[in-house]
């Protein structure tokens, strides 16, 4: 569950200050300035993810520092990885500097002076962070010191996975359990460690967990691209990554499902979404087959009725009905 601050209840006049405020007091001392604290408008909201919080925000251009002075006076020792979901914004922090924009990524390290800066003329500007403890991370502080305040690409590679993750997270993140949620944080530790490994080159010196628990959410995000390819099965999946099908399979092995019933499991799901859908009750139901990657519709119907106990027309029909019902209600 997010927990939410926002300055829409406080008078205009006193929200840049008030903002200010809550982020000395509740997150870490830092020095806020704007060139427009009388239009200033912000939103701030925290989850738990067990060992580690995500945090997520919004709000007009500012400037934010913290001198060493600052951090003396407090600090959470975190290394924070956001990723730009709208914006622009620059930081200086260790002798480096780089500016990023909508679906880059960058880190920084709250235990160092950082000069963050967000220009006026992008806009309002809105994030997805990942806050790290520093003792939780496997990559040494030398090593990480390296990629503080890089522009990180969030359109390839680990990167890529990481920021559909952190998106996904941010907008699925309140319907999971705490349970849940802590599985999560362990994801997405694993995630941020390899995409910052991989921006050093040093992914070989992971821990086999980590590189393992990175190559699974590869191979999930490959799966979920490619759902509606008929040829999508285990010998691609493996062809792709540049593993065995052995491999694989031992991948796999002790979790909750088989690749091959993963594969099957998310076109069910994709089929029974679209079958619900008021506005796909024209298409066919073989066509929405195929466009799952289902290889006709007898297999698919009878795979259909194996999961959910009726078949697809029986299906869509009752779904018509609740949908009638809903709107006679």
């Amino acid at each position: 569950m997010w927990s939410v601050v926002s300055t829409g209840e406080v008078p205009a006049g006193e929200r840049f200050d008030w903002y200010s405020d809550i982020v000395s007091r509740e997150v870490m001392p830092a020095a806020l300035s704007s060139d427009r604290p009388a239009e200033f408008q912000g939103e701030a909201a925290v989850m738990d993810l067990g060992d580690i919080r995500a945090s997520r925000f919004s709000l007009s251009p500012l400037r934010s520092r913290r001198t060493a002075a600052m951090i003396r006076r407090g600090d959470p020792e975190q290394y924070q990885l956001a990723l730009l979901r709208k914006g622009a914004t620059s930081l200086s922090q260790h002798r480096n500097e780089c500016t990023i924009g909508a679906g880059d990524l960058m880190l920084w390290d709250t235990s160092r002076p950082s000069d963050n800066q967000m220009p006026a003329a992008g806009g309002q500007v809105r994030a997805t962070i990942l806050l790290l403890p520093r003792t939780i991370m496997p990559l040494r502080t030398q090593r990480l010191d390296q990629v503080l305040a890089r522009r990180i690409p969030g359109d390839r590679g680990m990167a890529a996975i990481l920021a559909a993750f952190m998106t996904s997270l941010e907008d699925h993140g309140a319907e999971c359990t705490p349970g849940e949620l802590r599985q999560l944080g362990a994801v997405a530790v694993d995630l941020a460690t390899a995409c910052l490994a991989q921006q050093l080159d040093a992914e070989d010196r992971l821990p086999a967990e980590v590189r393992t628990q990175a190559l699974l959410q590869r191979i999930h995000a490959f799966i979920e691209h490619n759902l509606s390819d008929p040829e999508l099965n285990p010998s691609a999946v493996a062809a792709h990554h540049n593993i065995s099908v052995r491999t694989l399979h031992q991948l796999f092995h002790g979790r909750e499902e088989t690749v091959h019933a993963r594969i099957r499991r998310r076109r069910l799901e994709q089929c029974r979404a679209d079958l619900a859908h008021p506005g796909l009750r024209a298409r066919r139901v073989s066509a929405i087959a195929a466009r799952w990657g289902f290889s006709g519709p007898v297999h698919f119907s009878r795979s259909f009725r194996e999961a959910y106990g009726i078949s697809p027309t029986e299906f869509r029909a009752l779904s018509v009905n609740d949908s009638c019902a809903e709107r006679s209600a």
